[in-house]
């Protein structure tokens, strides 16, 4: 919810600049004497804070506030460890003395917020952000969520419709709107009907996008996609308008619309990351049914290459796992694998697509080279086993799963996995009665699955 802060300094320039004004009528020797007590009283309060003794910090800053009464930083400091010391009232009362000395230092504002957001005072933190934003408009964000908390829904949505048009929109104010929408039953913040405003002015897009909504929370599914199609008769190059409508061309099998549908939406600077990956999602599910649109599929796919949010090889690579599309699957897969192999589902993925075209050499070779990498993981001493095993390496496979039978833990069916290989590999090296063992706890762990 916070904003992010960067990491603020000791003010040691601030403290030594006021310091000629408020001694200028004392004596040089006292003006020398009260700086240093005062310095060393402020150092010394940073580090009991840095050390989180922050009644220690409290108690040295006492001793320079008596020094400098009115010196903002020293009563933002004891503010800030008041706070640290978890006593907010008390922050409270020094950061606002804080703000009355310096009142265009944000950092101060930005603290006494915090308070306010802590102890759930939103209505004193709404007032505060509203002094912070003039200073960083970045905090406009709060302040939505504030008029949210506090159900001020007409200023909130008057925020939203300003953030969308400056910033683009988010999914979390979309969300915001929704809510709006279902709880006043209305566009909040206008007293005409949703229908009639569109009438009014047909170029709004706002006024669409809200009965859209509106019609979807309440399951009208026929008048949202008749507000759809209005929106895209009257404000064709609406981003938005594709993004609703996406939905209803895949629902209706106007397959080839949808794609271009998406295509625009993937082309969007207004659209957020987050319904993008939605809507690939949902058109992948859809080619996962439909095989014929694979070449679409694969040219959306490469709008999110190289994208860090978003692993579009993996996807790509599961979805031709599950259709028994071996060679796309590990094609995909091992593409993903290059750039970062800590990801435990993709790694099974790989591992087992290699099971499937026997290919033991790459099966063995990834699966050794992960049990180095990470050597707490079951599963790679498996497929390690199994590869070795179909290599004719029994005892390298012995090995492998002797080892990591150990790390399995609450997982039954992998454990009797490990078993049954470890029966078969004790049979291979002659060892009959440990093999029949295996089994035995075999039949022990179903028993106790039942």
């Amino acid at each position: 919810m916070m904003t992010n802060r960067v990491l603020k300094i000791a003010f040691l320039l601030v403290l030594c600049g006021n310091t000629p004004t408020l001694f200028a009528q004392t004596e040089p020797e006292d003006i020398a004497l009260v700086n240093d007590n005062f310095q060393e009283s402020y150092y010394e309060s940073l580090k009991q804070k840095g050390i989180e003794n922050y009644d220690k910090a409290i108690i040295a800053l006492e001793k320079c506030l008596e020094l400098q009464p009115e010196n903002a930083v020293i009563n933002h400091e004891l503010g800030r460890n008041y706070f640290l010391f978890k006593q907010y009232t008390t922050a409270e009362k020094y950061y606002i003395k804080a703000t009355q000395i310096d009142p265009k230092n944000k950092w101060y504002w930005i603290d006494l917020y915090e308070v306010y957001y802590e102890t759930k005072n939103y209505n004193q933190g709404i007032l505060t952000l509203q002094r912070i934003i003039p200073l960083d408009k970045n905090y406009k964000e709060d302040l939505t969520s504030l008029y949210m908390y506090t159900r001020q829904y007409d200023k909130a949505l008057l925020l939203i419709n300003e953030l969308d048009e400056t910033e683009g929109k988010t999914e979390r104010r979309n969300q915001y709107r929704a809510d709006i929408n279902t709880k006043t039953g209305m566009n909040a913040g206008n007293n005409l009907d949703l229908e009639k405003a569109i009438e009014q002015n047909p170029q709004n897009e706002e006024n669409y996008l809200s009965l859209i909504t509106k019609y979807s929370d309440n399951n009208q599914e026929e008048k949202a996609r008749q507000v759809i199609e209005k929106l895209q008769k009257n404000i064709p190059t609406s981003d938005w308008g594709q993004v609703f409508g996406f939905k209803f061309l895949i629902n209706e099998n106007k397959e080839s619309d949808a794609f271009v549908a998406l295509e625009k939406v993937l082309q969007s600077k207004k659209i957020d990351k987050k319904i993008k990956f939605k809507m690939y999602n949902e058109f992948l599910i859809f080619a996962m049914k439909n095989p014929t649109f694979e070449p679409q599929l694969n040219k959306a796919t490469e709008y999110f290459e190289g994208d860090p949010d978003f692993d579009v090889r993996k996807e790509i690579g599961k979805f031709y796992y599950k259709k028994k599309n071996w060679a796309l699957a590990i094609k995909n897969l091992e593409k993903t694998f290059a750039v970062h192999n800590n990801d435990l589902e993709t790694n099974i993925f790989l591992l087992a697509s290699y099971e499937e075209v026997d290919n033991y050499q790459a099966m063995q070779k990834t699966a050794s080279d992960l049990v180095e990498i990470y050597p707490n993981q079951p599963e790679y001493y498996f497929f390690a086993a199994r590869a070795n095993y179909e290599l004719k390496n029994i005892k390298k496979a012995n090995d492998f799963l002797e080892i990591g039978l150990d790390y399995v833990i609450e997982n039954i069916d992998l454990e009797m996995d490990f078993l049954h290989l470890l029966s078969q590999v004790s049979k291979d090296l002659g060892n009959t009665q440990k093999a029949n063992d295996y089994l035995a706890r075999i039949t022990n762990l179903k028993n106790k699955k039942q």
